[in-house]
């Protein structure tokens, strides 16, 4: 399993290839590409490479799926015995990435797999395995 631990937005995110985070907005349109150079950690099926603080050559590319607004708080602040109360409340703003390489030193670590829609196996349909109304209704009339 490839994983990695990037910097974005102010924040730390562990992120794998083939899944979407929201982080900070970004200032790119949707369906844009996004690098991201400020690579904390990478792990490759066991080998690891810790940068101090940055990991040398690691690039971690996404696609901007959608732009949203995250779930709202309220912030509510009093001050007893004063009669001073605020409440106010917030919503912040958000870009939905899909991961889809991890490199180290120009070689893609993990990729993420392009799954196409798997169709299911058709069950194989025998005479013997479940009898039909029209193989009822021929054996009643013999």
């Amino acid at each position: 399993m490839t994983y990695a631990i990037v910097e974005t937005g102010g924040k730390q995110l562990r992120v794998e290839p083939g899944r979407f985070y929201d982080v900070e907005r970004l200032p790119v349109d949707e369906a844009g590409s996004v690098t991201i150079d400020r690579v904390l950690f990478v792990e490759h099926n066991g080998e690891i490479s810790v940068g101090q603080p940055l990991v040398a050559g690691a690039t971690v590319e996404g696609t901007v799926m959608r732009h949203l607004r995250g779930r709202k708080i309220i912030v509510y602040k009093m001050r007893p015995k004063k009669k001073t109360r605020k409440k106010q409340g917030h919503r912040q703003e958000l870009t939905r990435l899909m991961i889809d390489a991890i490199t180290l030193n120009g070689q893609v670590l993990g990729e993420a797999a392009a799954t196409a829609p798997e169709t299911e196996p058709e069950a194989e349909t025998t005479s013997e395995a479940a009898p039909t109304a029209e193989s009822t209704i021929a054996a009643d009339a013999e």
